[in-house]
């Protein structure tokens, strides 16, 4: 059976390093360091200056998925992925987004294709009411071969210490799911493997009563306007990305909580079901990869679940109860 890890990536090397890079960054000046590596952003205190407020700091790519884009020739989505990648980690620390750089490397594009990424980029900073301050573009050649290239962001956050997440949890909580528009950017490298490498789709084959490479390139979903609206209604937030839900949720259980996950209670969507079907991938591995129709968690109380609902449904996402938290050892069970 084919797997992540299969495909090419090692989620479990990747925890390894980040493991053994915590130790080394120990030797580094700490004092205005609230979190950093681990969480979903690095939070750094600005007290000394006088303030509460505390900067939140992301990074990260849209992977393999530029693959495709580039196998397409369309460039004008990925840029919105790079946005939502970064942003969406952001707000799971309890901040807003506030300013944003990215960084585009390749060895020979034309001009036009540079514009199209960053026409991406707009548009995601658009969406996440976010600035575009600064970048860089670098060529390397021999690095990269003509037409390929690779992306990068880096976004800031702020938000006042108080407002932080996550909260402490309690047992009883519920979880509530947002529809997430996709694929988003993660497991490119397992789709890649599957669709073109096993089964010999090409970007034109149907998948789902659409050609696939129209849903291989939907952008990820941007949640940043649900969450300065439900911001004051929740204790915890998780983007899923890389990880899918057992690697992301934990990320903010604390200790002695555990989230217990109903899958009859995710969105029915045809891609992940009829991936699954064509590639024998168990249930455990679709969890860990990708994020089976939900892009973001938010726990709450169960008083706020139902207005959490509908607010999101205000701003056109669908959202559910998916789960609750309980006593436990900090993971998720998928019943």
């Amino acid at each position: 059976m084919i797997d992540y890890k299969g495909a090419g990536v090692d989620i479990d090397k990747g925890n390894r390093i980040a493991a053994k890079i915590k130790q080394m960054v120990k030797a580094l000046p700490d004092d205005n360091i609230i979190s950093s590596i681990g969480g979903f952003g690095a939070l750094v205190s600005l007290k000394r200056l006088g303030c509460d407020l505390v900067i939140s700091s992301t990074t990260d790519g849209v992977g393999t998925k530029l693959l495709v884009a580039q196998k397409a020739g369309i460039h004008n989505t990925v840029g919105i992925d790079l946005v939502a990648m970064n942003v969406n980690d952001i707000i799971a620390t309890g901040s807003e987004p506030l300013f944003f750089l990215d960084y585009i490397s390749y060895s020979n594009l034309g001009d036009t294709v540079i514009e199209e990424i960053v026409q991406g980029v707009v548009e995601g900073l658009k969406q996440a009411d976010c600035a575009l301050v600064g970048g860089e573009t670098a060529q390397m050649p021999g690095v990269y071969e003509d037409g390929e290239y690779d992306l990068a962001g880096f976004c800031v956050g702020v938000c006042k210490r108080e407002d932080l997440l996550p909260r402490q949890l309690t047992e009883g909580m519920v979880i509530v799911g947002f529809e997430s528009s996709g694929f988003h950017s993660n497991g490119y490298s397992l789709l890649r493997r599957v669709f073109f490498d096993m089964h010999g789709f090409t970007l034109d084959s149907p998948f789902c009563n659409k050609p696939l490479g129209e849903t291989l390139l939907k952008p990820t979903r941007i949640y940043v306007n649900l969450f300065k609206k439900i911001k004051g209604l929740v204790s915890a937030i998780a983007h899923i990305t890389g990880g899918g839900f057992y690697d992301n949720i934990p990320r903010i259980l604390g200790d002695g909580f555990s989230a217990v996950v109903y899958k009859d209670r995710l969105p029915e969507m045809c891609i992940f079901r009829e991936f699954k079907r064509i590639s024998g991938i168990d249930d455990r591995e679709m969890f860990r990869t990708f994020n089976m129709g939900i892009g973001m968690v938010a726990i709450c109380d169960r008083g706020n679940s139902h207005k959490i609902v509908e607010l999101a449904k205000n701003e056109s996402i669908g959202a559910y109860e998916i789960g609750f938290i309980e006593k436990g050892k900090g993971e998720v069970i998928v019943v």
